[in-house]
This record gives structure tokens, C-alpha cells and sequence, in this order.
């Protein structure tokens, strides 16, 4: 039977592992297809507009592209065992994780990754080669290798990662797999039996980067092995099964994970916010461009610079939205969790610019603020 969707995607791409876990959780009629340099040229640019993966395509022909986006538009055709909570406070401490995978995990897959090259060329290498050009013999593949990741190798200093930041973006990094790991050593998921969104925002670093590239995920196996049985189970899932917490319960588990998120990664987030108003200010009606040039930011002890990502925005207004949209005792539970880690004045901060996506490019544009 053909098949209903096909993803085109890498085994080695962070966010095809967010969506290939999701797809397979749904049960749904799909397939995936590596995004080689013809699929690029044949069907990612000229349908989705940039050289960008992962790309979902569907049986009558539409194309979505960004892992949130697919996967709400499946939730849309499909809304059985959905991944979002329909608990207030479960729903938030699983978009506030979608964000923290999303952006704030790929720091350490990228240190993990490319600052330790040198113990694992020829793997990470051959990956890329691979998935250019299928073909070529394992030399020649990781030649090509060699020449097209070099873009991603060379976001290093952008994202911050730099000799005085790396030692806190370890630091930073373990005590989380030790927090994480301490967390599924009583839950299958974060929120119970079920995965939820919170899960694929994680599942996207945790397992292309930092549980498939030998270093990072001999690490993860010896340090952190809940953490590890995990990213199978994400990989190997009993589709449409489990169920959330009752009661609308978060487990004491995650709060050390959401305090650091909000010391280290919210602050960075509101700075963007700013950013990005200002930039809308001078330019009205503009695509905002993917960075803003750069900032500082912090990770554990150390700080640095790193760029200014407008995207960040988008994915933080999830959280907002749905924290407030909450009245009554929803709002004054989703209170006392925010008080507890450090994150009610971030989610209290006034959005004056609300930022929307636009098929066929990446830059982001401004759109009709929601009113409640």
C-alpha cells in the first residue's frame, strides 16, 4: 500500500530523529526517504524553498516543513493518543521542554558532535557523505563528508561553544543527564506512560547527536543508562498507547531540569524577544533574519556570546500562549509550579511583536497578536 507520508530526512539530523520518533508513536502509514543531493535539488527546494530537513510530504501532494509544524499538523489528521496534554500544567512543562530540546539541547549535540571530531571522524564523516551521495564507497563518502558539513562544523562559535564555554556546557550537560536519568529510572516518559511533546523536543538532540555519535553516546550508556533505555523506547515506541499522569501531576524529577532551563536558557529567550521587537520597530512588515547578530548568554558557571536566534520567540510562544490562556486555580497552579522554578516573570513578559511562520521560507514574520 503506498504509503499516506513520506518524511524525507537523516539518520544523523537532530530534528529527523524529533519527528521520526512521533511518526512512529502515531502508527502512521509512512516512509522515509534519506534526503539525498537529488531529493534536495528535486523536491526539498523547489517545494519547500531552502535546503532544509526534515520535510513531510503527503499523499495528495502538500509539503510541510519544521518538526513543530509537522507534527501539529498531524495532530490535526490524526488526534487520537495525542502528544499534547490536555492537563494545564502537564501541557506547559511539556511545550516549556519542547522549547529547552529544541534550542537550548542542540549547544551540547553540537559540542558533543564537533568539538570532539578527532575520536569520531570517520563515523560522522561517512554519515554526511552517505546521505549525499548513497552510492559512493565509504572513502568517497567520507570525502564528500569532509566538504559538506563544514557549514555545520563552522556554527561552533555561534552557538557559543568555544574553549571558555565548553567546560560549562559539559557541566551543564551532565548534571542534566544525571537529573534525566534519575527521572526515568521511574517513568517510561516525562509525563508518564505516554510521550509527550516535551519528549520529541528532547528526543531530537538526545539521540542523533548525543545517543548515536560513539563519544556522547558512550557517555550516555555508562552515565546515564535510563536516559539511554529511553531514546529506544522513543525509537521503538508501542504506537498509540500509555497515558498521562493523573491528576495533572509533574514529578519532583523534572523540577532541577525546568530551574535550569529558566536560569540559563529563559533569560537568553527574553533577550531575543527584545531583539526581535526592536528590529520589527525599524523594519515593519519585514522578514526577521534567523540570527541578530550576538549576545550573552549563560550555561551553568560560565558565560559567553552566542547568536541572537529570532526563532527562539516562536517556539517560547507556545508556552505563553497556553500559560495565559489559564484562569482559576489552572493559573494559580501553573503559578506556584513557575514560582518554584524561577519562570513566572519570564512567562509574564509582555509579547509586543507576536511572530508567525511562512510557508516557503524561514525567516519569520510579525502577526496579528492573540487577544484573550
Amino acid at each position: 500500500m503506498a504509503a499516506d507520508y513520506i518524511v524525507y530526512g537523516a539518520d544523523h539530523s537532530l530534528f529527523t530523529g524529533k519527528v521520526r520518533a512521533y511518526m512512529r508513536y502515531k502508527g502512521l502509514n509512512w516512509e522515509e526517504r534519506p534526503a539525498s543531493r537529488d531529493v534536495y535539488l528535486d523536491i526539498i527546494l523547489p517545494n519547500v524553498g531552502a535546503p532544509i530537513i526534515p520535510v513531510l510530504e503527503t499523499s495528495d501532494g502538500q509539503y510541510v516543513q519544521d518538526t513543530t509544524d509537522i507534527i501539529d499538523f498531524l495532530e490535526d489528521r490524526h488526534p487520537d493518543f495525542s502528544v499534547y496534554p490536555e492537563a494545564p500544567l502537564q501541557r506547559l512543562v511539556a511545550l516549556l521542554l519542547e522549547l529547552y530540546g529544541d534550542e537550548w539541547l542542540m549547544i551540547p549535540a553540537m559540542h558533543y558532535r564537533w568539538s570532539v571530531l578527532d575520536q569520531q571522524h570517520d563515523f560522522v564523516m561517512s554519515e554526511f557523505g552517505r546521505l549525499s551521495v548513497p552510492e559512493a564507497s565509504i572513502e568517497e563518502q567520507i570525502a564528500i563528508g569532509e566538504r559538506v558539513s563544514k557549514p555545520f562544523s563552522a556554527m561552533l562559535p555561534n552557538l557559543g561553544i568555544t574553549e571558555d564555554t565548553i567546560p560549562g556546557i559539559e557541566l551543564t550537560y551532565l548534571a542534566f543527564l544525571d537529573q534525566l536519568d534519575q527521572h526515568f529510572a521511574q517513568f517510561d516518559f516525562l509525563l508518564g506512560s505516554r510521550p509527550s511533546i516535551g519528549d520529541y523536543g528532547l528526543m531530537g538532540p538526545l539521540y542523533a547527536h548525543l545517543g548515536r555519535d560513539p563519544v556522547p553516546k558512550a557517555l550516555m550508556q555508562k552515565r546515564a543508562p535510563n536516559v539511554y533505555a529511553w531514546v529506544e523506547r522513543m525509537n521503538g515506541p508501542l504506537p498509540l498507547s500509555g497515558q498521562f499522569l493523573a491528576h495533572d501531576v509533574i514529578p519532583d524529577t523534572l523540577l532541577p531540569i525546568l530551574k535550569t532551563m529558566c536560569s540559563d536558557q529563559l533569560p537568553d529567550v527574553l533577550d531575543v524577544i527584545e531583539h526581535n521587537s526592536a528590529w520589527l520597530q525599524e523594519t515593519p512588515g519585514g522578514n526577521i533574519p534567523r540570527f541578530l547578530g550576538q549576545h550573552q548568554f549563560t550555561t551553568g558557571p560560565v558565560t559567553g556570546k552566542r547568536f541572537i536566534s529570532s526563532y527562539a520567540q516562536w517556539l517560547f510562544q507556545r508556552a505563553w500562549l497556553h500559560y495565559q490562556s489559564l484562569d482559576g486555580d489552572a493559573r494559580v497552579a501553573a503559578d506556584t509550579l513557575l514560582d518554584s522554578i524561577g519562570g513566572r516573570s519570564a512567562l509574564n513578559v509582555t509579547i509586543h511583536h507576536w511572530l508567525e511562520r511562512r510557508a516557503g521560507q524561514l525567516e519569520l514574520v510579525e502577526g496579528q497578536s492573540p487577544h484573550f
